[in-house]
């Protein structure tokens, strides 16, 4: 068998039962990896402080999960089978998208540790596979083909993940300085009003827009409209034959 460019748990058999084998399941396992994850991110877990997170021993947790990344491939796909996409004829196809990217804007900000290890290795879990599944279905059923289906997808995703790995940024900053929001939008309000006089535009136009006390509306409604514009973009597309 060749070598493969890359290592991923998905790429070989599971672990089997022996005789002897500890009590905890893997499913046990992820699930407190993921209570970790959510606290302090991937540099906060490690196969020791897991075992004391379940009060057992690191040793034990080798019998189902090899190393840490394999834990974080696991858990990866855990993140993802939160997110619902919709069968096909359960709605229109607009409403299934918008359903598949919302969940996925609140899926990655409730596990915002997931934004940096996206990518770093196939996504061939149940959970990745059934979404991609369901995917095929309702873009193919909605009237788009060959790789369209994938084009399509991937703006969705995109714009969901570009709206939570901003809001999740922002987030992580004022956790990191013990400021709310508004707190550090006060401390930057005299440095905006020195750049005023340079730029009138962006300046009456802040101070007659942006509601800093509400900034989960704000991130809501931005990413709403841009998904809002997407779809109608794909719709006008669809209806005018799929012009080059």
């Amino acid at each position: 068998m060749a070598e493969l460019f890359f290592d991923s748990v998905w790429l070989r058999p599971p672990t089997r039962k022996r005789a002897g084998q500890p009590t905890l399941d893997r499913d046990q396992i992820v699930r407190a990896a993921m209570e970790l994850l959510d606290a302090d991110g991937p540099a906060g877990l490690s196969m020791r402080r897991l075992g004391t997170h379940l009060g057992a021993g690191a040793t034990s947790l080798y019998w189902h999960v090899a190393n840490k990344d394999d834990l974080l491939e696991l858990a990866i796909d855990e993140v993802l089978g939160e997110i619902y996409v919709p069968e096909p004829g359960d709605t229109d196809w607009r409403m299934a998208l918008s359903v598949l990217a919302n969940g996925m804007r609140t899926a990655i900000l409730r596990h915002s540790w997931v934004i940096g290890l996206l990518g770093t290795k196939p996504t061939l879990g149940p959970n990745a596979m059934r979404m991609g599944e369901r995917s095929v279905a309702l873009l193919t059923a909605a009237g788009f083909t060959g790789m369209e289906v994938s084009y399509v997808s991937s703006v969705i995703h995109a714009h969901a993940l570009g709206s939570a790995t901003t809001q999740a940024a922002v987030a992580t900053a004022t956790k990191k300085a013990g400021r709310t929001f508004e707190q550090m939008a006060d401390e930057l309000e005299p440095m905006l009003e020195r750049l005023s006089a340079d730029n009138p535009r962006y300046d009456k136009w802040r101070k007659e827009n942006v509601v800093i006390a509400d900034p989960d509306t704000m991130w809501s409604d931005s990413f709403a409209f841009g998904l809002e514009r997407i779809l109608d973009g794909l719709e006008t597309w669809l209806a005018a034959g799929k012009p080059a």
